[in-house]
């Protein structure tokens, strides 16, 4: 395991390098996933991993997908899925515009999982769904909207556990081993970099998902991301969180209403 000093070692001089900021990650996981990518790479010391990063920014870039990758699939959870469509959007329905904000979006399938389900209830034509990440590459992946065809028989199972009545694979054109999902899709999203460690709100929202990205910080950066969350949430909007992810004993907890026991809350003050 890469030890403490070379960590905050790493993390000054990726900042002063690159500008991008990991000194609020969880040490425990930042340092996990820096000592499996040099073992994959085939460093011998810490020193070698370090003048690599600093001297070949597309090995930095490599860096940054290995740090930040997080697991994803379309219409991961099923029941969350389902209280949005039963519960969510109906409320949301009766704004005249909604915007939704997937932050932390990876390679997209939660966007596209969304989509599908704003064109359902009939939403689509009044709705922005914004994409963001601070990896560069997933987010090249998701614009796409391409995925392995193997992934659609879960996906398409997912997709009927949370209360989808269609034919899945209308949603996709299958060629070479790939799915791609319908462009009309796309058109209707807004991909961008965005670092929830220093980049600011830019817009105000109906909805915030970020499932699954704030087991990776430590307690103080969880607090600045769920601020930054709370400023871009338009009173009465919603924010939904991963599984193991809270704002119980946040800064922000007081102003918002648990949503039955699921991980989402709404603003209510």
């Amino acid at each position: 395991m890469t030890d403490e000093r070379e960590l905050d070692l790493l993390i000054n001089e990726v900042y002063e390098y690159y500008g991008y900021d990991f000194s609020g990650y969880s040490q425990a996981s930042f340092g996990r996933r820096i000592s499996r990518l040099m073992e994959v790479d085939g460093f011998k010391s810490f020193a070698d991993f370090l003048s690599k990063v600093r001297s070949e920014p597309e090995y930095f870039k490599r860096m940054v997908e290995e740090i930040t990758v997080n697991v994803t699939e379309m219409f991961r959870d099923p029941a969350f899925y389902r209280v949005l469509r039963t519960t969510i959007l109906p409320e949301l329905a009766t704004k005249p515009f909604i915007r939704i904000w997937h932050a932390g979006c990876s390679t997209g399938e939660e966007v596209y999982s969304m989509a599908i389900m704003l064109e359902e209830a009939n939403l689509m034509h009044k709705a922005l769904l914004y994409a963001t990440d601070i990896n560069p590459q997933v987010l090249e992946t998701a614009k796409k909207g391409i995925f392995p065809l193997r992934m659609m028989k879960e996906y398409s199972e997912n997709y009927v556990h949370s209360g989808g009545k269609n034919d899945f694979s209308g949603y996709y054109t299958a060629n070479y081993g790939f799915a791609k999902f319908n462009e009309r899709f796309t058109e209707k999203m807004v991909f961008a970099q965005h670092n929830l460690v220093s980049d600011r709100s830019f817009n105000e929202f109906d909805l915030i998902l970020c499932r699954n990205v704030l087991i990776y910080f430590d307690k103080q950066l969880q607090d600045h991301a769920l601020s930054l969350f709370d400023e871009s949430l338009a009173n009465l909007g919603y924010l939904a969180l991963g599984t193991k992810e809270s704002i119980k004993f946040s800064s922000i907890q007081k102003k918002y209403q648990q949503h039955d026991r699921d991980k989402i809350w709404k603003k209510i003050k």
